[in-house]
């Protein structure tokens, strides 16, 4: 845990050790996960150092970063805001679950901010695989997307395993597709008639599956 300012060179020390070795950052200074969301306005990957920060925000014209991890005590927190800062960009806490049923109010709040954020924008959560997976799948669907657009940034190209606990975020939008695809708009959905609870008590994860992610990959 790291919980310190980085007005120190100490601090900063101990801020990318922290980074590198605790958040296994040391795996992102060679892996991005990077990839368009929408082109020209949306992206996405996976905890961002503060050099990909720069030199995406200069390839990109970045306004904007998205953390879907929430405001979180580690280095990498700490580092990437002090960069987002640096750049002049706005840093947005957005704080999706990887593990467990989508949370309503979650969605809805992500929906209202993506009417108002400036864009061109970067989402990252620690790997880029779920939570960003699940913020891509929405933002395809707030565009117009159908429920296949957003299944398909749940993918194991990002890393993502649909059999592991993860896949509820995958069970969240094959239920829309089951419930009301085609009758609702999604946020309408969302809003009257999604159960979490339901979602939860009838998603079942394989073990194995569960066990790499979580025990092997480390994934928050």
């Amino acid at each position: 845990m790291f919980d310190q300012t980085l007005d120190r060179p100490a601090a900063r020390r101990a801020a990318w050790r922290d980074s590198l070795f605790v958040d296994h950052a040391i795996f992102r200074t060679v892996w991005t996960n990077f990839a368009p969301v929408v082109p020209g306005k949306v992206y996405r990957c996976n905890h961002p150092t503060p050099w990909q920060l720069r030199a995406a925000a200069r390839r990109l014209g970045l306004r904007t970063l998205v953390n879907l991890r929430g405001h979180r005590r580690c280095g990498s927190d700490a580092l990437s805001r002090e960069a987002a800062g640096r750049i002049g960009l706005a840093h947005v806490d957005m704080a999706f679950e990887s593990r467990g049923a989508p949370h309503r109010d979650r969605i809805l709040r992500f929906a209202g901010l993506y009417r108002e954020i400036a864009f061109p924008m970067l989402m990252h959560c620690k790997s880029g695989a779920d939570r960003a997976g699940l913020a891509s799948g929405l933002v395809l669907m707030f565009e117009g997307g159908n429920s296949q657009d957003a299944l398909d940034q749940l993918s194991p190209r990002f890393g993502h395993f649909r059999r592991s606990r993860t896949g509820i975020l995958d069970a969240f939008f094959l239920r829309y597709r089951a419930d009301a695809e085609g009758r609702l708009p999604l946020l309408d959905w969302v809003r009257d008639e999604y159960d979490e609870a339901a979602l939860k008590r009838d998603f079942v994860a394989n073990k194995l599956s569960s066990f790499m992610t979580d025990k092997l990959l480390r994934r928050e």
